[in-house]
């Protein structure tokens, strides 16, 4: 008989445990699982996408005027040189078609002929939300004082205004474009009937021909400030301005390369088609203009740029070397950001 109370016991103690911990998980607060940031970054996208859609291509796109006919073929696309980063390798051959290419940067001058010619409004001019904060139309201007944050959110910096409100591009029609997004460059080479280069297809432009595997005139970097406007001194601190620069430098400054192209290395990035992946060159089928499944970050997210900026130097990111790759998020505009187009045949 007092085994059987004991178990009695045994029994009422767990069930009263058990309860215990049900009221407890009662009394918790009820964890809030915030929407998977991916899909909403995803919407973002396709709705951008879809807006670009609709523009109208100008009447005479057709017309190919300061563009260049350059021939393709094969050539060995990645790293070669000891300053070559993980991300360009392996070397492999890749296979590019004959191509229409803008022989410049586009220039404020045709972006705002597009402009006015659409009403299109750059990203840097909206306003925009994150999280339910609603923030100020603005965009990211280089800030070498603050050793921490090199980039800095400014309010009113646009393609108009490249450094803040104060700012402006009186007499620079002749300059590249920046503070332009990758949408923005989407937007633009839809209306003018053209395309953004896939990344491909960019270092092929860049090589000029293969005349160098490290630069696109050569290997020899001591004659480099004749060739390409970028940072001299000690970055970021210091400019010496060896190539007459200090920042941007208008188009056709600086000697076209092999396929007659200006500026394809330094003065500024150029937005290319592809989404950045770290190991693109083992995966050659992850090439797209969409969004990749296994980053589960936004920031992850990231369209390639290339060709490098007033802001590389040899000492940083070297960005004008053929094989250097580089991205940012696809909605935001920089000041040393800009794109040119290529054309199918």
């Amino acid at each position: 008989m007092s085994s059987n109370i004991k178990l009695y016991h045994l029994l009422f103690f767990l069930i009263f445990i058990l309860n215990s911990c049900e009221e407890s998980k009662k009394s918790q607060p009820e964890l809030v699982v915030e929407p998977e940031p991916v899909q909403e970054k995803i919407n973002y996208h396709e709705n951008y996408l879809k807006e670009i859609s609709f523009i109208k291509t100008r009447e005479d796109s057709a017309f190919t005027d300061n563009m260049v006919l350059i021939k393709g073929g094969k050539y060995r696309m990645g790293a070669s040189g000891s300053q070559a980063k993980r991300d360009e390798f392996p070397r492999h051959i890749e296979k590019i078609s004959d191509l229409w290419v803008d022989q410049t940067e586009v220039t404020n001058a045709q972006f705002r002929e597009f402009v006015n010619a659409t009403g299109y409004v750059t990203t840097a001019e909206r306003s925009f939300e994150i999280r339910g904060k609603k923030y100020e139309a603005g965009s990211l201007v280089f800030d070498s004082k603050n050793p921490q944050y090199w980039w800095k959110f400014v309010k009113g910096a646009n393609w108009k205004h490249p450094e803040g409100p104060d700012s402006d591009i009186e007499g620079k029609n002749n300059y590249p474009v920046v503070q332009v997004s990758w949408y923005d460059a989407m937007a633009y080479s839809k209306w003018a009937g053209k395309r953004l280069p896939s990344e491909a297809e960019f270092e092929y432009l860049n090589r000029g021909g293969e005349i160098g595997e490290v630069y696109n005139w050569g290997d020899e970097f001591e004659v480099a400030t004749q060739k390409a406007n970028f940072f001299q001194g000690s970055f970021p601190f210091k400019s010496e301005t060896e190539d007459n620069f200090e920042k941007m430098a208008p188009v056709k400054s600086f000697p076209a390369n092999g396929f007659g192209l200006y500026d394809t290395s330094g003065n500024v990035w150029e937005w290319c088609l592809d989404t950045y992946h770290p190991d693109a060159y083992s995966k050659l089928n992850l090439r797209t203009d969409g969004y990749f499944k296994e980053f589960e970050n936004i920031q992850d997210q990231q369209k390639v740029i290339r060709g490098g900026s007033f802001l590389c130097s040899e000492s940083y990111c070297t960005g004008y070397r053929n094989s250097a790759r580089m991205s940012s998020a696809p909605d935001s505009g920089l000041e040393h950001t800009g794109f040119r187009c290529v054309k199918n045949i």
